[in-house]
């Protein structure tokens, strides 16, 4: 009898509500936005300008300024971006945190 309950769907019909698969939620759309990491627009821009546009987005980030031939620390850390910058001051890598 619980075979003559079930029913048969044909394959062209379409599935109903009930049997939509629901789909995973997608972190960094819409509410729930990834935080940016790296900031390749500011190239070309003053350390000043890069300075200013990072500290907009990320208010906490500690921003370096990174003059040609000079070393840094090879250490990670989340709240840190470093502006390589020429000897005119002008960005010249895609600054990151770090």
């Amino acid at each position: 009898m619980a075979e003559e309950n079930q029913q048969i769907k044909s394959p062209q019909e379409p599935p109903s509500d009930q049997d939509a698969l629901t789909l995973p939620r997608m972190h960094g759309l819409g509410s729930n936005p990834v935080p940016k990491t790296t900031w390749p627009e500011l190239v070309g821009l003053t350390a000043e300008e890069g300075e200013r546009k990072i500290k907009k987005e990320k208010p906490g980030a500690q921003i370096q300024v990174v003059q040609p031939g000079c070393c840094v620390t090879c250490d990670f850390r989340q709240n840190r971006v470093r502006l390589h910058v020429d000897s005119l001051g002008t960005i010249q890598r895609a600054p990151r945190i770090g």
